[in-house]
């Protein structure tokens, strides 16, 4: 990494970028990733930043834990045939109470996977 330096009155101050930042959001498991980096991996989360890589790498946890939760809730629903339209349209409460419940077992399941590695 090669650093130009601009003169600034008396003093040469280093002509810093940004470059490489990915445009995407950052959802939810991506701010619960930066946190995690943050208090329980500071090297990897300095490193990162240093590196100008945290956005994207941000990006990608969020990305990837949004694919695999999206996969996770499809195999519970074809799983249980309480998740059908049918059962959904006799009883939404249970309905409801059910994919809440297999969404928090997914995000368990993905928050140890992905989110806390």
């Amino acid at each position: 990494m090669e650093l130009n330096y601009a003169k600034v009155g008396d003093y040469l101050l280093p002509n810093l970028t940004i470059e490489k930042q990915n445009n995407d959001k950052i959802n939810k498991y991506g701010y619960l990733r930066l946190h995690y980096l943050k208090e329980n991996n500071k090297p990897f989360y300095t490193t990162l930043l240093m590196k100008n890589e945290l956005t994207n790498h941000l990006v990608s946890v969020s990305i990837e834990v949004e694919n695999r939760l999206n996969i996770l809730m499809e195999q519970y629903k074809n799983s249980d045939e309480l998740l059908s339209e049918k059962s959904k349209m006799d009883n939404q409460l249970q309905w409801v109470r059910l994919m809440n419940n297999y969404k928090i077992m997914a995000e368990e399941i993905i928050s140890k996977e992905l989110i806390y590695v």
